[in-house]
């Protein structure tokens, strides 16, 4: 699982470090890994408003594959997936170094620089230019003003029961 929050710097060749315990994820979640010293993974940057890149295990990703095929042919949501999630990702791999090399298409769709910000999200982890992640932090911080003072926020799991 992927947790945590963690800002690395970006070189001029779109090299970054990976987190240590995201780079572990990335093993389990690649079965050749083992072999090659070199898990690979998938970076989706999806549809224009997407403001960050969401990174899936090269196992999680083959999974959303499946339940992406399995919908209904021809409807608007598989479309929909098929062009903003399937068609628009990134496979690639961990370097040598432990090090992401992101392509400047991947940079320039962020607005990527100097530094990434790195946060978990379970079964994904997004990568974000800081400043626009401070950005869409606080407008989801500012949901809570709404709230009481004792708000749990565990409240907010829905699990159905």
């Amino acid at each position: 699982m992927f947790i945590g929050e963690y800002t690395f710097k970006v070189d001029a060749k779109g090299r970054m470090s990976i987190p240590a315990l995201f780079r572990r994820e990335l093993e389990e979640g690649d079965p050749s890994a083992q072999a090659t010293g070199r898990p690979k993974m998938v970076i989706v940057y999806g549809h224009e408003k997407q403001k960050n890149l969401q990174v899936y295990t090269y196992e999680a990703f083959q999974a959303l594959t499946r339940d992406v095929l399995k919908m209904k042919r021809g409807t608007d949501a598989r479309r929909k997936l098929e062009r903003w999630v399937l068609g628009k990702a990134h496979p690639t791999e961990v370097d040598p170094d432990g090090r992401l090399v992101l392509p400047q298409k991947l940079r320039a769709k962020i607005g990527l620089e100097k530094e990434a910000y790195f946060i978990g999200a379970g079964e994904t982890f997004e990568i974000w230019k800081p400043e626009t992640f401070e950005a869409d932090n606080a407008a989801l911080e500012e949901s809570l003003d709404d709230l009481p003072d004792d708000f749990d926020t565990l409240s907010l799991l829905d699990t159905g029961e």
